[in-house]
């Protein structure tokens, strides 16, 4: 039988333009080639998730240490138009964010199409069309207001970044050579589209098709990122190595893993990153269930100066140095506010305490998430960069982190309630946002993602089963939790249309029940985000 893909979801305008058959041919072959892998590294996953559950700490693999003693390999290193990486601006791919991003005056735009973005159907091929029409310099847009948007001739360096490995497209359904049907895989329909039609525009223009790989928990998964990269680029004819990706080391367990998942990604490879809030989730999730001594304080008391967070990021950049490989630091959650004088002052502050941080202690670059923030970052990298591109000269040999080091949970401060209310605010209010198909979200001043509300409601969910008590002398439980989710209710302006109804269901699932759901938006997409109504239609290739 041939493999085949149908598209089930409505073909709005211009979505010929994306899903083409050429296009749908390549994510068939992607899917053929790479989906039973994919499976397999998630059931790997599942496995490791029972051994820390049942008392086994992440370690540095013994039956790697060879490739952590050899002193002599490299990556790839910076593809064309990445060697300076100081500022790099995030952000979801809707028409406007678009242009915003791409006229912010950053080094790099990380196109989001993962925490930043809701994966509605329409924002999953609309992103890939407004990346199309930028990519070849066509994208304009009219505001309601009738405003005109256009990009001007100075714009960053595209780093797309795909959705993870446990996320699925269900607009589109592959069908397996053993006649099994299955939903499509978001990381390779992502990856696959943009590819597929702007690798060699991108090449004409300059740069190239590069990635950043989030999620990723072990080697293994780099290794599979690593083969679908080769395979692409003999697909369509470029040489091995055009791609570029940059790995968000963002799970505890490829902390353990950073130069393993360098060295499978050599050929590929330009950096990594420290995506500190899926970090924290990450930290928090593996051990939820092993009892007080694995208790965070209040979301806002995990700073990057805490023991495990500063023993993650130096091992980071350590590690990267040593193998030729940029640092990138991750994303300070304060925003200006253009209505609020002194909340935009205290966002300047703290964004550039904590970018003066990365830049002294060797990261190469480091990421904002509002175009207002960048030249606050760039200074605190201009006065430790000046004119150099990067500091990858700063081998950090001074770093010795150890197992015990990344596993260091001792803080100091207290859950407070306000820290419960802050967290049952959040996950909901982005819930919320996220059902409206709005992905990255302002939220009291501070910039939300799917990450940071994984953070609050799994927070909850340790509390609770943890019984915590707080500084107040209030103990944690599912009567506090929903004393504050009619609090955050009773302060909310509802409208027509909004979607704190199905916010509130969804934050009790993940929140509240006994079991705890690996990412709070999986059951969501499923009941809330799909649209079948299209007959499918289904391409086929021998």
């Amino acid at each position: 039988m041939n493999t085949r893909l149908e598209i089930i979801g409505p073909l709005h305008e211009r979505f010929d333009e994306i899903l083409t058959p050429d296009a749908l041919n390549f994510l068939s072959r992607l899917h053929d080639q790479f989906a039973g892998r994919r499976h397999e590294r998630l059931a790997a996953r599942m496995q490791q998730r029972k051994d820390i559950d049942n008392g086994r700490d992440p370690r540095f693999l013994s039956e790697t240490a060879a490739i952590r003693e050899d002193a002599t390999w490299r990556v790839a290193g910076a593809g064309p138009g990445l060697e300076d990486r100081r500022v790099e601006i995030t952000g979801p791919t809707d028409r406007k964010m678009t242009i915003n991003a791409l006229n912010s005056g950053a080094k790099v735009w990380l196109a989001d199409h993962e925490d930043a973005m809701s994966p509605t159907w329409t924002n999953v091929i609309g992103g890939q069309l407004n990346l199309f029409d930028a990519i070849r310099g066509h994208l304009e847009f009219t505001g309601e207001d009738g405003k005109q948007y256009s990009v001007g001739e100075n714009t960053p360096t595209i780093v797309m970044r795909p959705r993870g490995w446990h996320l699925v497209e269900k607009h589109l359904r592959f069908t397996d050579r053993a006649g099994l049907r299955t939903p499509a895989s978001g990381s390779l329909v992502d990856f696959g589209l943009y590819f597929l039609h702007n690798a060699k525009e991108l090449m004409a223009g300059g740069t190239g098709p590069y990635f950043y790989l989030p999620k990723l928990e072990n080697h293994l998964e780099a290794r599979l990122w690593d083969d679908i990269f080769t395979f692409s680029e003999n697909a369509i004819g470029v040489p091995h190595g055009t791609i570029r990706a940059t790995v968000l080391i963002e799970t505890i367990s490829a902390a353990f893993e950073m130069e393993e998942i360098l060295y499978e990604l050599q050929h590929h490879c330009a950096g990594l990153n420290a995506g500190r809030w899926d970090y924290i989730f990450s930290i928090i999730k593996s051990f939820r269930g092993r009892g007080t001594s694995f208790v965070l304080p209040d979301r806002a008391r995990i700073t990057m100066t805490v023991p495990f967070m500063r023993a993650y990021t130096e091992l980071l950049v350590s590690t990267c140095h040593r193998r030729g490989a940029y640092a990138i630091g991750g994303m300070s959650a304060f925003i200006p506010n253009r209505r609020d004088p002194e909340v935009t002052a205290l966002a300047l502050e703290q964004v550039r305490e904590d970018k003066r941080r990365e830049a002294l202690d060797g990261f190469d670059g480091t990421w904002v998430a509002h175009p207002g923030l960048i030249d606050a970052a760039r200074g605190e990298f201009d006065a430790v960069l000046g004119e150099r591109p990067h500091q990858l000269d700063r081998s950090r040999d001074d770093v010795r982190v150890t197992a015990v080091d990344l596993l260091d949970l001792r803080i100091p401060n207290q859950v407070t309630d306000f820290g419960v209310r802050t967290n049952v605010s959040i996950a909901v209010r982005y819930l919320e946002s996220w059902l409206r198909g709005v992905g990255a979200a302002a939220i009291d001043n501070l910039m939300e993602d799917a990450a940071t509300a994984e953070i609050s409601r799994s927070q909850l969910w340790q509390w609770m089963h943890q019984r915590v008590v707080t500084a107040e002398g209030t103990t944690v439980s599912k009567q506090t939790v929903e004393a504050h989710l009619a609090g955050v209710l009773a302060g909310v302006d509802r409208s027509p249309g909004d979607q704190f109804d199905a916010a509130v269901e969804i934050f009790r699932e993940v929140t509240l029940g006994e079991d705890f759901p690996t990412f709070l938006t999986l059951g969501a997409y499923a009941r809330y985000l799909v649209d079948e109504s299209q007959p499918a239609l289904a391409v086929a290739y021998a």
